[in-house]
């Protein structure tokens, strides 16, 4: 019998049906980002139990649209544009664990298959969305120049439900993308047991990552909005409520993924 290859199924002969590749992944895009507060005990409620607030800013969120390119060894993919490209939207917020301080996403919504099943694989919550974002150009009148006035908004929906929208206004650089999303990241792997009325957890991991080879252009800080809502499907604004506005952001990055670490098998 032929040995069945892949990094994930489907699996086959060839390996060349798998949904993502092997890593390492490469990833190069736009990134928008409004940081806001929200209510400490709704951050407090979409924690796990085992992990804890963050000491400082405990309410601080950072909800990010990102628009992407991104590849396998090789970069075979950016030949084929629809397995390169795709956007995502999620949400982020810090907290602790065993002492140490991580960023956690704890809603993301993303636009291709691949992109799901990345998450999947590490601990992502990740679902099919509706997402669109302003790209900056260097030239004519159709869109915004990377620069002080430059005005950016951004949408995301699904099940054809608006689920959030931003814009931002560029003021000025800025040393930081924000403050929120710019640790390892904690997350949880966990899958229910395929046996019907089981309890508990078949896989249940506490994961952290980091990307690699990150690199950034000139980060910019903005005037920003944010509104936030509920659908039949997806609970947003109840889950994290905008209570005041910090700062919005636009930066360009290019950086890449290898792996991460099991911090536990609970």
């Amino acid at each position: 019998m032929p040995e069945l290859k892949g990094f994930a199924p489907p699996f086959t002969e060839s390996g060349r049906s798998a949904l993502i590749p092997h890593p390492p992944w490469f990833y190069s895009g736009d990134l928008l980002t409004v940081e806001y507060r929200t209510d400490v005990e709704r951050v407090r409620a979409i924690l796990p139990d085992d992990v804890e607030l963050a000491e400082e800013d405990p309410g601080a969120v950072a909800f990010i649209w990102a628009d992407w390119q991104s590849c396998s060894d090789g970069g075979a993919e950016l030949l084929d544009p629809a397995r390169s490209q795709y956007k995502e939207a999620f949400a982020v917020v810090r907290c602790r664990y065993e002492g140490v301080t991580y960023s956690r996403c704890v809603l993301i919504w993303v636009t291709t298959d691949f992109a799901i099943a990345r998450g999947v694989y590490q601990g992502y919550p990740k679902k099919l969305g509706s997402i669109h974002q302003t790209r900056p150009m260097p030239f004519g009148k159709a869109a915004p120049r990377i620069e002080a006035g430059g005005r950016f908004g951004a949408t995301l929906a699904a099940y054809d439900h608006r689920l959030a929208q931003a814009t931002i206004t560029l003021t000025g650089p800025s040393d930081t993308n924000g403050f929120v999303n710019a640790l390892p990241m904690l997350h949880h792997r966990q899958v229910r047991p395929i046996e019907r009325g089981a309890d508990g957890w078949s896989l249940d991991e506490v994961l952290t990552m980091s990307g690699v080879g990150f690199e950034a252009g000139q980060a910019w800080k903005a005037d920003a909005t944010l509104e936030l809502f509920d659908s039949p499907w997806d609970d947003v604004a109840s889950t994290l409520p905008v209570r005041e506005v910090i700062s919005g952001y636009h930066v360009q990055v290019g950086t890449s993924w290898d792996g991460g670490t099991t911090l536990a098998h609970r």
